[in-house]
């Protein structure tokens, strides 16, 4: 594999460049068979570009960045549309937050519904039962466009969408409390488009399956299905993606904001808390221009980076988290990885791993230390310095974050 000073290149005859910024972290070799697959398409442009986070995902490689010409891969983009990240600095100093952290937390969660359960014939918990009036204006000015794309695909109407505005999800979602390198407090969290992003993700994965059925034996994946330029649903996920990952921004929005109230409510001196703010997706795809071209971009785990860009790059709980300013790579496509990235499924973390251990890993961190959290443990995850040192050419250092409390769905 061909070396350059920052990155290595896989090249095989039929398939586009592979070029990866993974010095001195694993590579999966599921993942790298993944890469070859989605590299073998031939709507690829120029390579793809590989962030030191690289994993195995569904039909593509989550911290990949897909170039397209006149096409966009619906599996790709994914199911969590629009995911991202919101940062915001505040005025309070470490010293500001009470001695005992608990509170905070509780308050938190009481102000933003997380997790999820699925009891019959009842509210999920990870929902709003009666939205709050910032949610319902929130919802009021998606609502328009939400109406044209039901109209495209009716059902998506029965799909959990003003319920779940301004709410965090399960999994690897997360809202942190930090401290950054002055000890100076950050809010920082990790959301998506919730249960309306994943509808609309499946139902056009669905869509170019079905339009592709005639090729579909010749993709080396069928989830590396996808709508062409002209084709007749590409407009519509085009815009049904658009509006998803607008949903995501206002999503992380309004919990950044309930997040913040709450802890007016616990934190006894006055703050303010706009001083710098970053709000990123790191699932998405948008019409960009590299080398002289506008192609599709798509980020699947990865996270803008153009010169002078800022961005977020997060730790696993127990881990440091990065503000990062971009250094506008060209050959990344101007991207940087979007975290640490998994090391094992999460299946793999429930067996190999116990509550004790994931006490010990998250110790000095207010957060949940149960069985049901064992899978978002931080062994789960890279080494997060080896992640940003391989990724040295495609961002900057501004900040480094270190959660005290943290919230899981």
């Amino acid at each position: 594999m061909p070396h350059t000073a920052d990155h290595d290149t896989l090249a095989l005859p039929g398939a586009a460049p592979i070029k990866l910024w993974t010095h001195g972290v694993p590579v999966e070799d599921a993942a790298r068979a993944q890469l070859i697959h989605t590299a073998r398409l031939p709507i690829i442009y120029k390579h793809l570009a590989v962030m030191p986070d690289v994993h195995l995902g569904k039909g593509s490689t989550i911290g990949s960045v897909i170039p397209t010409l006149g096409a966009i891969i619906p599996a790709a983009v994914g199911v969590d549309i629009g995911c991202g990240m919101m940062a915001v600095r505040t005025t309070l100093d470490a010293a500001d937050l009470p001695d005992k952290l608990h509170g905070l937390r509780s308050a938190i969660e009481k102000a933003v519904p997380h997790g999820r359960d699925m009891t019959r014939g009842k509210r999920d918990h990870g929902s709003w039962g009666k939205p709050p009036a910032s949610v319902d204006a929130a919802w009021k000015r998606l609502q328009p466009g939400f109406r044209r794309l039901v109209e495209q695909a009716p059902r998506l109407e029965k799909t959990n969408n003003h319920a779940h505005l301004g709410t965090l999800g399960t999994g690897n979602h997360f809202i942190e409390v930090c401290l950054d390198e002055a000890g100076r407090v950050w809010f920082m969290l990790h959301s998506g488009s919730r249960g309306v992003g994943n509808a609309i993700g499946r139902h056009y994965i669905e869509l170019a399956q079905t339009d592709m059925r005639q090729h579909i034996a010749n993709l080396p994946d069928r989830d590396l299905a996808y709508f062409t330029e002209g084709a007749q649903h590409f407009d519509d996920y085009v815009e049904a993606v658009g509006w998803a990952q607008d949903f995501a921004r206002a999503n992380r929005e309004l919990m950044m904001a309930h997040l913040i109230d709450a802890a007016r409510h616990v934190i006894k001196k006055p703050f303010t808390a706009d001083q710098q703010a970053v709000n990123c997706h790191h699932n998405y795809v948008q019409k960009e221009t590299h080398f002289g071209r506008e192609v599709f971009i798509t980020r699947k785990g990865a996270v803008s980076a153009q010169a002078g860009q800022l961005g977020i790059i997060p730790g696993s709980m127990g881990a440091a988290s990065y503000i990062v300013r971009g250094k506008g790579n060209p050959e990344s496509f101007c991207s940087c990885s979007h975290g640490a990235g998994r090391v094992m499924s999460r299946t793999a973390a429930r067996k190999q791993f116990t509550v004790d251990d994931q006490v010990r890993a998250t110790a000095g961190v207010e957060c949940r230390k149960d069985a049901e959290v064992i899978d978002e443990i931080p062994m789960a995850y890279k080494d997060i310095d080896a992640v940003m040192a391989a990724q040295d050419a495609l961002v900057e250092v501004v900040h480094t974050l270190k959660q005290v409390v943290c919230v899981k769905g």
